[in-house]
């Protein structure tokens, strides 16, 4: 494909992420502003619009009330200036996944790097025209931050999409050049990297299906702590629309919380309070439904959710083992299988750190200024639980073949032969007369088949053919 193409294909699906991004706000937002203001005040839809677009790509929004409201609701003057950095990743997470798409698309139209450019180059002019078209009295960001965050969530997945598929298909140029240079590396390095990065996919597949898990099994046990919060907030229909809409949009941030509090060290919820499976200390909280889900006590059997991520690590390494030995055979050097499993764990923890960071933030001013996971101790908890799961398929040795095989033979020898079971020791007689006799009369004849050896005395008594024939009983 001609690469002006490929560049305006790439530039409109990132005009397109924008968008939709955009119109996920603005819909609900215009609904709600017809319903509650009626028809005046429109010139703040566009703003607010644009602010909870960028607070999705975890852009901090310093927040200014008004004296009027500070006075209406009785917070205090001390509290009429905070910092909102809690983003609702659900739009990080679409962002990102449009970016993915273009850039596996760029690559296999054979222009990864134009594409990346241009869909790169496009997402960050929508993000700075969001930006100079949305300030306001009350929410305002810092303009470099507005423009790069935005951008890097487009722009690192669709690069990390574009050289994956241009590894799996061939690009004719740097890619290549890479692949053909690892092919030329002895086996049992050849295939490494592409085992790390299949690994790595597995573990970072498990995590989200754990942390899935988690958040419904709180909304199975907790379920009627949330639907209290939604009682007494006491707000109308339109309210419960957008706390449930926010609920939505803060479902990934709750789902990394949950791997967090499964990985050991738990989540901060506030300045001084926290909660892990081993230990909860809870401060006052937001009435917020969300923070429903959060359990109320932790006890020490609570740590066996840590086997969840050794479990995790366990099965990629099944899957890498078998793998590595179909290619390599029974060839399986203790290097390049330990570079393996630290890869693996590493990678994995990494990509789990960079989650804890967006999903780390401030609700509000004084003690609401820290939510989220203890990145650093979550993350090497993860690293360590990776690694031992890993290691014990990938660094244990296996049975060899060979042993099967030497096993089968010696059972095969001690089995008795069919020649063997036919006839026993003591049988005796022409094999060939015994194979040509009928089964019936085989058996019928069988006691005459043993014929003794003739003594001295009976030959003897039977030389006289004129003798006469006694009972037994009158000879004696």
């Amino acid at each position: 494909m001609h690469r002006l193409i490929i560049a305006l294909l790439a530039a409109f699906d990132a005009l397109v992420a924008a968008a939709v991004g955009l119109v996920a706000v603005l819909a609900p937002l215009t609904v709600m502003w017809a319903v509650s203001l009626g028809a005046t005040h429109w010139e703040g839809l566009w703003p607010a619009t644009a602010t909870v677009w960028q607070l999705g790509h975890h852009v901090p929004q310093t927040i200014t009330l008004e004296p009027e409201y500070l006075i209406a609701s009785g917070v205090p003057v001390e509290a009429a200036t905070f910092v909102l950095s809690l983003a609702p990743l659900a739009f990080f997470a679409f962002t990102a996944w449009a970016g993915a798409r273009s850039g596996a698309r760029a690559a296999r139209a054979g222009g990864w790097i134009t594409g990346f450019v241009s869909g790169a180059l496009i997402f960050a002019l929508a993000a700075v025209v969001i930006e100079l078209t949305s300030s306001n009295a009350i929410a305002a960001s810092e303009a470099g931050l507005a423009v790069a965050l935005p951008t890097l969530a487009y722009g690192v997945p669709l690069l990390l999409a574009a050289v994956v598929r241009a590894w799996i298909d061939g690009d004719d140029g740097p890619i290549d050049a890479l692949h053909d240079w690892v092919d030329g590396l002895p086996t049992v390095w050849a295939e490494t990297p592409a085992l790390i990065m299949r690994g790595t996919a597995a573990v970072l597949l498990g995590f989200a299906m754990i942390s899935a898990v988690g958040v419904v099994a709180s909304i199975l046990t907790r379920g009627s702590e949330v639907i209290a919060l939604y009682q007494a907030s006491g707000v109308d229909a339109i309210g419960a629309t957008v706390f449930a809409l926010a609920s939505f949009a803060y479902l990934p941030t709750l789902m990394i919380w949950s791997l967090a509090w499964i990985s050991g060290p738990g989540i901060m919820l506030g300045t001084g309070a926290s909660v892990s499976p081993a230990a909860t200390h809870l401060g006052v909280l937001p009435g917020l439904p969300p923070f429903g889900l959060v359990p109320e006590f932790s006890h020490t059997f609570l740590l066996a959710v840590i086997l969840l991520p050794i479990g995790v690590g366990l099965l990629a390494g099944f899957l890498l083992r078998a793998r590595y030995a179909a290619v390599v055979g029974d060839d399986e050097p203790y290097v390049p299988r330990i570079v393996m499993a630290a890869s693996v764990a590493a990678l994995a923890a990494g990509v789990a750190a960079v989650a804890f960071v967006l999903a780390t933030g401030s609700l509000g001013p004084g003690r609401m200024a820290d939510f989220g996971p203890h990145i650093g101790l979550a993350a090497l908890a993860l690293f360590v639980e990776v690694l031992i799961g890993v290691a014990i398929p990938l660094l244990l040795p296996r049975a060899s073949d060979d042993e099967f095989d030497a096993y089968d033979e010696s059972a095969a020898d001690d089995e008795p032969g069919e020649a063997d079971a036919g006839m026993s020791d003591d049988e005796t007689g022409p094999v060939d007369a015994a194979e040509d006799t009928p089964l019936a009369t085989r058996d019928a004849l069988a006691p005459a088949l043993v014929v003794p050896e003739p003594s001295d005395a009976s030959e003897k008594e039977h030389s006289n053919d004129d003798t006469e024939t006694k009972p037994i009983s009158d000879a004696h």
